[in-house]
């Protein structure tokens, strides 16, 4: 065989072996593609995105992070669907599950006649018995519904203390909502009556952990007034209110300033109530009050639609008539008026016939004065036996003839008007009944008034002198200006308002202190204070005068968030103007940057004298005329 024709055949062996080579590499590319976007595409299809698909021939390797090991999982499933899954190699990550943000946990407990609902997300290694076995405890009879969902994340240490605090909380209220978190509980409820609704506050309020923050919605419905009652009076050129009330505020707001303009110098303290016998009330409470200015003096009662008009003595007829005449046109047609000129005083009179009734502080009760049977002196006795014990009863009234027919109901009328009161002494004549002392009560004169208003009839002449005192008010027991002032102080001892450096946002410790600040301002009332802000020297002016605005502003802010009445506070921020101590070390400067709460003067106070220590709060608290406490505040910003 010729050397060339052999060379022919070898080329052509070595030519079809390359073609050979070159159709599989494209065979094993085109298989590679196909399967890898075969698999991208069923996994984009079911939501696995995160996931990256490669090809090395027939394998199929799988990498990314998968979210969860389900995920994970699912993904291989999806591509071994497309390919052989002994060709699918799995090179992927499941995320850290710390990473992820754990779920809300929260619980809402619902609870009315029915019984008691749990609604929410709750932890899964927590006691769910141990819950459900206290909530049943607390509904008593009532069926309890578990609605929960559990999770298996972590939750801050704060969800004990407030599940905790919520049970208690749930004993004491027979219909609520209570919405449960960590760090917090909100409760929405509704109290019998504005007492009830003082009482319970400041049970719900009493022992909440210094970590936990509270939220307080409790309403209370309007009074039931009755007799809707008002009685207003001008003696002596001094007008005062004995009773008022009114169905609106709109109505309120008529009245006070009829009050105001007929020479009213304090405040009205009008009670808005339900069963007013118009919607007139207020316009017609207006006409009467005037009325009483125009006569100059003598007083107006209201007792639903009977209205009774009485003149001071000496007032001439012709003025009386016209003044009288006018109401009568004036009043809307559901009112029934009824007015009275007393006679003029006449000199050798003979003295009128009464009976007196005391009331000590301690309890004791002297009734003296005539009355008009052995029965009724019976009936008198057993009477106030009944309202003020047997033993503190003694009685030296005297049987008399001739007294008038009404004179029982006026001394039993009396007599109750007396348990009002904690000390005083009703006084009844046969014009007149008059009921002096003090009372613990705020609402003690207006029911007096609607009483003797019901009792006595159209006409009839009474005069009401009641002091309310908060000492004797069981309720109350408002610390003064002074005294809150104090027990602040004594919270900011060993604890200070903190704030995020260069920041107005408290600190973690921040909401703890809070919540015991708001605690004693929402006993004391509305009382005149600036909160004010301080900083070190530390930046630049501006940047400080801004930062003690916003800190201060930050801590009126949380106060009104934990429902203190903030009417009367005022915050400021001085910046680095008011120093306590050298910037020219750490210790002074932290002690700068502070937070000050101050009692400022009210309007018609006179200054404080130079000198008096009111730029030493240390001096202040030792001689007992503190007027600021301070709460410190965080870092500065810096340049």
């Amino acid at each position: 065989m010729r050397l060339s024709v052999l060379f022919a055949i070898i080329g052509t062996f070595l030519m079809a072996a390359i073609l050979c080579l070159v159709a599989a590499g494209f065979a094993v590319t085109a298989i590679e593609d196909n399967a890898r976007n075969s698999v991208r595409a069923t996994l984009e299809k079911e939501g696995m995105s995160w996931a990256e698909v490669d090809a090395n021939g027939l394998q199929i390797f799988l990498t990314g992070a998968a979210p969860t090991e389900a995920r994970r999982f699912a993904a291989l499933t999806a591509a071994g669907r497309i390919v052989d899954a002994a060709r699918v190699i799995d090179q992927m990550q499941v995320e850290d599950s710390a990473a992820i943000a754990p779920p809300r946990f929260s619980i809402e407990i619902l609870r009315n006649d029915s019984g008691i609902s749990l609604i929410g997300l709750v932890p899964a290694d927590m006691d769910r018995d141990a819950l459900l076995a206290q909530i049943i405890r607390a509904a008593g009879k009532g069926d309890v519904t578990d609605l929960l969902e559990s999770a298996d994340y972590p939750v801050a240490g704060t969800w004990d203390v407030a599940i905790d605090y919520a049970v208690r909380a749930l004993q004491q209220l027979p219909r609520a909502k209570i919405s449960v978190e960590a760090g917090r509980v909100a409760i929405t409820t509704m109290a019998g009556s504005p007492e009830e609704k003082v009482k319970l506050e400041q049970a719900l309020r009493r022992r909440v952990p210094g970590n936990l923050s509270i939220s307080l919605d409790v309403s209370a419905p309007r009074p039931v007034i009755t007799p809707f009652t008002l009685r207003f009076l001008i003696e002596d050129g001094v007008a005062r209110f004995d009773a008022c009330s009114a169905d609106t505020p709109e109505a309120q707001r008529e009245i006070e300033e009829a009050a105001r303009a007929a020479g009213l110098g304090g405040a009205a303290d009008c009670v808005i109530g339900l069963g007013v016998p118009t919607p007139a009330w207020g316009r017609a409470a207006a006409m009467g009050i005037m009325a009483v200015a125009d006569l100059g003096g003598g007083s107006v009662t209201f007792a639903d639609a009977d209205v009774s008009l009485i003149a001071a003595r000496g007032t001439p007829e012709g003025r009386f008539d016209d003044i009288v005449g006018g109401l009568e046109n004036d009043l809307p047609d559901v009112f029934a008026l009824h007015a009275v000129l007393p006679p003029p005083d006449v000199a050798g009179q003979p003295t009128a016939p009464e009976f007196v009734a005391t009331l000590s502080a301690e309890g004791k009760v002297l009734l003296r004065g005539r009355v008009g049977s052995q029965r009724l002196r019976e009936t008198v006795d057993s009477f106030a036996k009944a309202r003020f014990r047997s033993g503190s009863v003694t009685s030296r009234a005297r049987v008399v003839d001739g007294l008038p027919q009404d004179w029982p109901v006026r001394v039993l009328t009396g007599l109750e008007a007396l348990g009002f009161l904690a000390n005083g002494a009703v006084v009844v004549t046969p014009d007149t009944l008059n009921i002096t002392g003090l009372t613990g009560r705020k609402e003690a004169s207006a029911q007096i008034a609607g009483l003797l208003a019901e009792k006595l009839g159209e006409g009839a002449e009474f005069n009401i002198d009641v002091t309310y005192e908060v000492a004797l008010d069981p309720l109350s027991g408002i610390p003064k200006p002074e005294e809150c002032i104090a027990q602040i102080t004594a919270i900011q001892k060993t604890r200070k308002i903190s704030f995020e450096p260069g920041s107005p946002s408290f600190d973690e410790n921040g909401a703890s202190i809070m919540n015991d600040i708001a605690d004693v301002l929402s006993k004391c009332g509305e009382i005149p204070i600036e909160i004010s802000g301080h900083t070190d020297s530390q930046g630049r002016d501006s940047m400080n005068q801004e930062l003690s605005q916003k800190r201060a502003n930050a801590v009126l802010d949380a106060l009104r968030k934990r429902r203190v009445l903030t009417a009367s506070y005022t915050a400021k921020g001085y910046g680095k103007n008011e120093p306590i101590a050298g910037n020219d070390t750490e210790e002074g400067r932290e002690a700068n940057r502070r937070i000050e709460f101050k009692l400022v003067a009210e309007p018609d106070a006179a200054p404080a004298p130079e000198g008096s220590g009111l730029e030493s709060s240390d001096q202040e608290a030792q001689e007992g005329r503190s007027s600021e406490t301070e709460a410190e505040g965080g870092e500065d910003e810096q340049d």
